[in-house]
């Protein structure tokens, strides 16, 4: 997945948008994610990508 594709089709929010609010503002959760982005607001089918990001973003 690139960064302009949409990871959360809900709300319309990019790999790249989430990727940046993580990076940015240190977050670790998907709760913290969801707050800041509304990603994984919605349907939530896009909460186990969220999860796969912070795990890269944060190498746990």
């Amino acid at each position: 997945m690139e960064r302009d594709d949409i990871l959360c089709t809900c709300m319309d929010i990019t790999k790249g948008e989430v990727e940046d609010a993580i990076k940015g503002k240190k977050l670790t959760t998907v709760e913290q994610v969801q707050e800041e982005t509304d990603a994984g607001t919605g349907c939530g089918s896009c909460i186990e990508d969220i999860e796969d990001l912070l795990k890269e973003i944060n190498n746990t």
